[in-house]
C-alpha cells in the first residue's frame, strides 16, 4: 500500500511542496481569458447547424453506467438499450465511468459510431480528492487559507483527469446554519464571504487557467440554490426563505464561482417558496444566465427533473421536462425525461427549439473548451494514470492541508503539545486505529482503509513506540459501514471499558479519539441529535475519571454538541475527517511540529435545540435582558454558541491593539483603511487569522449584527508584531435592500477586528 510505505521527513515537506507549487505555476491562481472564444463559438454553431433534433436532445441526456465498461458487451435489456443510445448519439454525458481504460472504451462507442462523432463528457463526484484524500471541505475551510483549497482541488483534478474524467460535481457552496443537515461536511460553513472565497479558490484549482490542459477538469457549482436551508436540517426537504436571504446569504458563493469562470452549475433538489429549483426560471434564467451572464451549462441533480412529479408541480415526465427546460435546466441527469419527452414537446409547440439550441450550445462549448473535439481520448492515458495517482507529492500536499485544517478548541494548563519522549501515552477510542473514517464521506475512488490512523501517526512521531499503548474502549458502530447503508451504533457493548480505565490510570496522558464515523455525514445523513453516538460519552467519562490528563481528538463532519467534554476535558483538538494523511497531520499538531492555526468556519451549539445557529444573525427587537422573561433567549440554556464562528486557539498567544481607521468618514465610492497591530505574546512561533467584520447599524432592511468582510493569516515569531491593514470600499458595504437592488446605504457603521467573531476590538465610521 503506497500510503504505508511513504515516509516523508519533516524537513523534506517544504521542498516537495515548493516544487509542487512551482509546477502548478499560474494555473493555481488565475483563470486567464480564453483567446479562442470566437473560434470555439464558430465551431459550436457550425456543429449545431448539422444536428437533428434527436441529436440535440441526446446532448442533454446524461446516464450513469449500466455495466462494466471494460468488460464484455452487456446482456440485460436496460444495459443493451443504453449501449445503443450511446452509439447512436442519444447520450451527451456519462457519470460513474472511471478509469483511463473504461473511459476510452466508452468514448470510442460514442465517437466511432455516432453520425457526428460528438464526444461524451465524463463526470464524477470528486469532492475532496480522487484517490489522495484531502480534508472534507468543511474541515479544509477551517484553514482559512483559500490557496490550500486551490492546491487540493488541483491535485484532485490531476488524479481525476488521469483516470479519464473531465468533470467534477464540485465544489458544493451551500451556506449551512444547521448541523443536523448531513451535507454540512461538503461545504465551507455558515458565512457567505468565507464561502465565496473558498468557492472561487476551488474553481481555480479544478479548472486551472486553461480547461484544454489535460490536468484540469470542469468544475460544477452546486447546489443552486438554498439546499443548505432545508427545514429541520432534513435532506431533500422544503426551503422557504426571503428574496433578501437568498440574495445576501445564499447566492454570494455562486456568484463568486461564476466570476471565477466555473464551467457548469448544478441545480438543487429543494423547492424555494413552492417552486423546485430545477423548475425555477428566476434562479436559472433571470439570475444565473441573465444578471450574471453565465455561459456554461446547468445540469440537474440526480433525477431532480423527474422529482418534479413527487414535488407536485408536474403530473408526468413530459410536464417535468417542459418545466425544467423552459426554466433553464440544460442537462438531465438520470431523469430520463428529456430523452423521452422533449421531441414531442417541441413538435407540440410547448417548448421552443431555440431553447434546446441554447442548451446544446452551452454543452458543446464546454466540450470544445476541454479539448475533447481535438482529441476525444486525451484524458484516457493509462501510463499517466499509474504515475499520478497517490504520488508522494500529492500525499505531502494532503498532509500539509490536513494539519492547517485542525482547530485547537481547548488547551488548559498547556497540556499540549505532548512530549515525544519521557511520557507514556494511552491512545484510546473507537476512532483511534480507524483507517477508514478519516477518508471522509464522498470519498471518490479512495481505497477503503487506506488512511494513516491516529494511532499510526502517534507511534511514528514518538521516540519510543513502546511508550504508546492502545485499546479501543468501545466500538462506535456494529454491522456494515458503507456509503449507501444507514449505520447502526453500538449502544450495549461496554466490555472494553475496564481495559481503557486501567490503561488510562498507568499513562501520563490519554489521547482519546471520538466523534463520528465518516458515513454519519454526507448526503442522506441528517440527524435529530448531533452529540456523540453509541457509548462514546460514557467511555470518555470513564477514562476521565481514571486520568484527568485527557486530550480529545474529535473526528467529525459537522459541529457536535460536546457540552460535557468542553466543561471537563482539558484539551480538545477538532480534527474533522482529514483524509489520507490524517494520522500524521494530527500527530504533527499533538507533538508541536506544527502550531495549530485553524479557525472554525461554523458555530458549535451548546444544544441541538439552538439550531440553526450562526454568528451573522439579526438583532431582533428584544435582543437584551429586560429584567423579565420577555426578551429573545432560552430559559434553559444560553443563546450563545459553545464555540463561535472564527474561533481557534494556538500554542502561543496574540495581543491586538485598538482598531485604527484612516478616517471616521467614508464617501460613497471611496475607501477606508482599517488597521490593527497584532503581537505574538507567547514563547513559540505561530500563525493567526486576523478577522475583519462590519455592522451596518440602520438599513432599509435589518442587517446582521456582524458580517465578515476580510481576513488574513499572518505568521509571527515570539515577541514579533505586525501591522495588518484592510481596505474597505463602499462595495464591501453593499447589500440587497428593500428595493432588491445591491448598493451601499449611507449611515453609521461599526467595524470590528479580532481573533474570532466574538473576541474583537471595535471602532466606528459614517458612510456619506
Amino acid at each position: 500500500m503506497v500510503i504505508k510505505k511513504l515516509k516523508i521527513k519533516h524537513m523534506k515537506w517544504s521542498a516537495i511542496l515548493l516544487l509542487l507549487f512551482l509546477a502548478l505555476g499560474n494555473n493555481l491562481y488565475a483563470l486567464k481569458p480564453k483567446a479562442n472564444d470566437e473560434a470555439i463559438e464558430k465551431k459550436v454553431n457550425e456543429l449545431l447547424s448539422k444536428m437533428t433534433l434527436d441529436e440535440k436532445i441526446g446532448q442533454l441526456n446524461q446516464y450513469t453506467s449500466q455495466w462494466e465498461m471494460t468488460g464484455p458487451a452487456p446482456q440485460g435489456a436496460s444495459a443493451q438499450k443504453q449501449l445503443q443510445e450511446i452509439k447512436s448519439g442519444a447520450v451527451g454525458s456519462m457519470l460513474n465511468v472511471v478509469g483511463a481504460e473504461a473511459t476510452r472504451k466508452t468514448q470510442e462507442l460514442a465517437v466511432k459510431n455516432s453520425r457526428l462523432h460528438i464526444p461524451l463528457i465524463f463526470g464524477y463526484d470528486v469532492i475532496h480528492g480522487f484517490k489522495t484524500m484531502f480534508p472534507i471541505p468543511l474541515g479544509e475551510a477551517a484553514s482559512w487559507e483559500p490557496e490550500l483549497a486551490k492546491l487540493s482541488a488541483h491535485v484532485a483534478a490531476v488524479e481525476a483527469s488521469a483516470a479519464g474524467l473531465q468533470w467534477t460535481f464540485a465544489p458544493m457552496m451551500d451556506i449551512s446554519r444547521d448541523a443536523r443537515w448531513g451535507r454540512t461536511m461538503e461545504g465551507s460553513g455558515e458565512d457567505p464571504y468565507l464561502g465565496a472565497e473558498f468557492a472561487a479558490a476551488r474553481v481555480h484549482g479544478f479548472q486551472g487557467s486553461d480547461l484544454s490542459e489535460d490536468s484540469t477538469i470542469a468544475a460544477c457549482a452546486k447546489h443552486f440554490a438554498a439546499y443548505g436551508f432545508v427545514e429541520s436540517g432534513r435532506d431533500y426537504n422544503t426551503v422557504d426563505i426571503s428574496e433578501h436571504t437568498l440574495r445576501n446569504t445564499v447566492l454570494p458563493p455562486f456568484e463568486a464561482a461564476v466570476k471565477a469562470g466555473v464551467a457548469t452549475v448544478m441545480n438543487s433538489f429543494n423547492e424555494i417558496g413552492g417552486t423546485p429549483a430545477t423548475a425555477s426560471a428566476h434562479l436559472q434564467r433571470d439570475i444565473l444566465k441573465g444578471q450574471w451572464g453565465f455561459k456554461g451549462f446547468v445540469v440537474s441533480d440526480w433525477n431532480s427533473i423527474g422529482e418534479l412529479i413527487p414535488h407536485g408541480v408536474a403530473a408526468n415526465k413530459a410536464e417535468a421536462a417542459e418545466l425544467a427546460i423552459n426554466a433553464g435546466s440544460d442537462m438531465d441527469m438520470e431523469g430520463h425525461c428529456y430523452i423521452t419527452s422533449l421531441k414531442k414537446l417541441v413538435e407540440e409547440g410547448k417548448v421552443k427549439e431555440s431553447l434546446i439550441d441554447d442548451a446544446v450550445r452551452r454543452i458543446l462549448r464546454v466540450k470544445f473548451e476541454l479539448g475533447l473535439f481535438d482529441d476525444p481520448y486525451r484524458y484516457s492515458n493509462v501510463e499517466r494514470e499509474k504515475k499520478e495517482i497517490l504520488s508522494p507529492e500529492h500525499l505531502a500536499a494532503a498532509r500539509k492541508v490536513a494539519r492547517h485544517s485542525i482547530v485547537l478548541l481547548k488547551n488548559d494548563n498547556h497540556l499540549l503539545p505532548l512530549k515525544k519522549k519521557g511520557q507514556t501515552i494511552a491512545v484510546i477510542g473507537p476512532l483511534a486505529a480507524d483507517k477508514d473514517s478519516p477518508l471522509g464521506s464522498w470519498r471518490a475512488q479512495a481505497v477503503t482503509g487506506s488512511a494513516v490512523s491516529l494511532l499510526e501517526g502517534v507511534k511514528a512521531a514518538v521516540a519510543d513506540k513502546n511508550s504508546v499503548e492502545y485499546t479501543e474502549g468501545t466500538a462506535l458502530t456494529v454491522g456494515p459501514r458503507t456509503f449507501t447503508q444507514e449505520l447502526k451504533f453500538n449502544t450495549t457493548d461496554s466490555s472494553g471499558f475496564d481495559a481503557a480505565r486501567q490503561m488510562a490510570k498507568k499513562a501520563d496522558v490519554v489521547v482519546l479519539a471520538v466523534g463520528e464515523n465518516c458515513f454519519q455525514t454526507g448526503e442522506g445523513r441528517s440527524q435529530t441529535e448531533i452529540g456523540m453516538k453509541g457509548l462514546q460519552e460514557q467511555l470518555m467519562k470513564a477514562v476521565y475519571a481514571a486520568n484527568k490528563n485527557v486530550v480529545v481528538v474529535l473526528m467529525n463532519g459537522r459541529p457536535l454538541v460536546i457540552d460535557w467534554m468542553a466543561e471537563h476535558v482539558p484539551a480538545i483538538v477538532e480534527a474533522w475527517h482529514l483524509g489520507s494523511e490524517a494520522g500524521n497531520a494530527i500527530a504533527d499538531v499533538l507533538f508541536g511540529d506544527y502550531n495549530p492555526s485553524g479557525k472554525l468556519p461554523v458555530s458549535f451549539p451548546r444544544a441541538v435545540g439552538q439550531l440553526p445557529i450562526y454568528y451573522n444573525h439579526k438583532s431582533t427587537g428584544r435582543p437584551d435582558p429586560t429584567g423579565t422573561v420577555f426578551w429573545s433567549h432560552y430559559t434553559d440554556q444560553k443563546k450563545t454558541p459553545l464555540f463561535p464562528f472564527g474561533y481557534g486557539l494556538s500554542y502561543t498567544t496574540f495581543k491586538y491593539s485598538p482598531v485604527k481607521l484612516s478616517s471616521h468618514e467614508m464617501s460613497m465610492g471611496g475607501k477606508l483603511e482599517v488597521s490593527v497591530n497584532v503581537q505574538n505574546t507567547g514563547k513559540v512561533a505561530g500563525e493567526e487569522v486576523v478577522q475583519l467584520y462590519i455592522r451596518d447599524l440602520v438599513g432599509s432592511v435589518s442587517r446582521p449584527v456582524k458580517e465578515l468582510k476580510g481576513f488574513r493569516k499572518i505568521a509571527l515569531k515570539p515577541g514579533e508584531s505586525q501591522k495588518v491593514t484592510f481596505t474597505l470600499t463602499s462595495d464591501d458595504l453593499a447589500f440587497y435592500g428593500a428595493d432588491l437592488k445591491k448598493k451601499a446605504e449611507p449611515g453609521d457603521f461599526k467595524v470590528f477586528v479580532g481573533t474570532n467573531s466574538d473576541d474583537v476590538q471595535e471602532n466606528s465610521f459614517v458612510l456619506k
